[in-house]
């Protein structure tokens, strides 16, 4: 795995975003190796909980906008298919974290910022660094949330989804910890080892217990979440294919204020 370190310690599995020249940007060679990493260590029975980390100074700043400007320059209706090819990758990778059976810990220092912040959301529980942000901010950019907005109200209601949605001004540590976002604050150098302690606690309990566990919240009680996520890349991929998003994506890259359509 070229974009992906993993490491196991003491009974947890460490999965950092290898990617920090770019903010640890999601492109499909970064989803590909994270999805493969966490493959791994499913069955893996030395690996009682996972832990999702960046390396470098942030999480992960979202989908890496570069690589959807390549795609904004084709014709709408190659455009459109891989639109949809993107989107089912980064929501079948936030299912598979869901679906997860072991708990999965976001270690959250710097940034999460869109598809990033969709991937911490998608753990069990988030430790943030006192330093970092957290940042849903598509519509700023001429694309939406897909899943990011599902995840939100999930987690945390519709009233937060809202507040981050339509504004896209980011969370600090502070805030998100007030709002029960996240389980801890601490010092950006003491982030991994908080972590780690809150999946080694988590990891002691029964396998089977856990499993079922994390069947009942992210499956029972949110029945609709697959449905709303799937419905969410859906008009994710639909809403790429704008003007709008087109010229947000182009505004992006050429670092300049979007000038809408």
């Amino acid at each position: 795995m070229q974009h992906v370190e993993l490491t196991i310690t003491d009974h947890v599995a460490t999965l950092a975003l290898k990617r920090p020249d770019v903010c640890n940007a999601l492109d499909s060679a970064l989803i590909a190796d994270l999805s493969l990493a966490l493959s791994d260590v499913h069955q893996e029975r030395r690996v009682g909980a996972v832990l999702i980390t960046g390396k470098g100074d942030h999480f992960c700043s979202g989908v890496d906008l570069k690589a959807f400007a390549k795609v904004a320059e084709l014709e709408p209706i190659d455009a459109q298919v891989k639109w949809f090819e993107l989107w089912r990758e980064l929501t079948e990778l936030c299912e598979t974290i869901l679906r997860f059976p072991k708990p999965v810990i976001a270690a959250v220092d710097g940034q999460a910022i869109g598809a990033g912040l969709a991937i911490a959301l998608a753990a069990d529980m988030i430790v943030m660094s006192d330093r970092a942000e957290l940042t849903a901010n598509a519509a700023e950019r001429g694309l939406i949330g897909g899943l990011t907005a599902p995840l939100l109200s999930f987690r945390f209601g519709a009233a937060i989804a809202a507040r981050m949605l339509l504004t896209g001004a980011p969370i600090d540590a502070a805030e998100a910890y007030r709002l029960g976002m996240c389980c801890e604050v601490i010092p950006a150098s003491q982030i991994w080892i908080a972590a780690t302690a809150w999946a080694k606690r988590c990891g002691a309990a029964p396998r089977e217990s856990l499993q079922a566990t994390k069947r009942m919240l992210n499956e029972s009680i949110g029945e609709t979440l697959l449905t709303n996520l799937t419905n969410g890349a859906a008009t994710g991929a639909t809403v790429c294919n704008t003007e709008s998003a087109a010229e947000g994506i182009r505004a992006f890259v050429e670092k300049r204020i979007p000038q809408w359509p």
